[in-house]
């Protein structure tokens, strides 16, 4: 089960206060460059998107900009209610369907008949115990051929997150040997995982890993986060980013790691 909705709904404005920082924006602007290398090869126009998790829409607008057509399923009334706010407000809401559900135990009826050209598990998989009943439940509802796309805060990040941001060694060494970690955003317990646990359980789950992304490679460790609001630094930041994204070693301790796995067909 997801987190109860009245932990999020509280913490909608510390959420959205980091939407809306310059690393908060970074994370958004990445996963639409890193989903922009692929949907093209998707072939159905306009794509038809599921956003498991959606929240309050970071994600699910900017694809419906582009044409897609979105539904975001969440737990949270509030998160949904903003998404539909967000929507209206960007001249998309004909283009974005919100419906209150558990995201790792769906209904059927959001999958159709067809399934989904691209299913979102953004920020979603650190609340969630169990990994690959929550993995097969998204996959099952990505049509033959589409994309399940999964962004995660990255387990090989948190020592180094813990050493260098919160300047504690003593804790950045207890770490290495823990998958748990604390959200003060929402104020619960996340289990972290690595990319590489992911993609051998969508592999299992015949979605197999088509590309591996960092997202904020550079950015999280860069203590000085006043600089980050200059916004001729921060494009350089981001272009740095965009460069470093999929070339090793930096996606492998980048905060959160972006996977695209595409389903294969029956």
């Amino acid at each position: 089960m997801q987190e109860k909705p009245q932990t999020f709904d509280t913490a909608m404005t510390a959420w959205q206060q980091w939407q809306n920082t310059p690393w908060g924006r970074l994370r958004y602007t990445q996963a639409e460059a890193n989903l922009a290398r692929h949907l093209d090869g998707l072939g159905n126009t306009p794509l038809r998107v599921l956003d498991l998790g959606g929240g309050d829409g970071g994600d699910a607008i900017r694809l419906a900009v582009k044409g897609c057509h979105v539904t975001i399923a969440d737990y949270a009334p509030a998160m949904l209610a903003s998404a539909e706010q967000r929507a209206a407000e960007a001249g998309v809401a004909d283009r974005v369907s919100c419906v209150e559900a558990d995201a790792t135990d769906p209904p059927a009826t959001l999958a159709g008949r067809s399934g989904y050209d691209l299913v979102l598990s953004h920020n979603l998989l650190q609340y969630l115990p169990d990994l690959k009943p929550a993995l097969a439940a998204a996959v099952g509802l990505v049509r033959p051929g589409g994309l399940f796309s999964i962004i995660a805060i990255n387990r090989h990040s948190e020592p180094l997150n813990l050493a260098i941001r919160q300047n504690d060694p003593a804790a950045a060494c207890a770490a290495l040997d823990t998958y748990f970690a604390r959200t003060l955003t929402f104020g619960t317990k996340m289990t972290l995982r690595t990319a590489e646990e992911v993609d051998t359980v969508l592999s299992e789950l015949g979605c197999p890993v088509i590309a591996h992304y960092g997202i904020s490679s550079v950015c999280h460790y860069m203590t000085d986060d006043e600089r980050k609001h200059d916004p001729a630094f921060f494009a350089e930041l981001e272009q740095l980013e965009m460069a470093v994204a999929d070339q090793p070693p930096y996606m492998h301790t980048a905060r959160f790691f972006h996977l695209l796995g595409r389903k294969q067909h029956d």
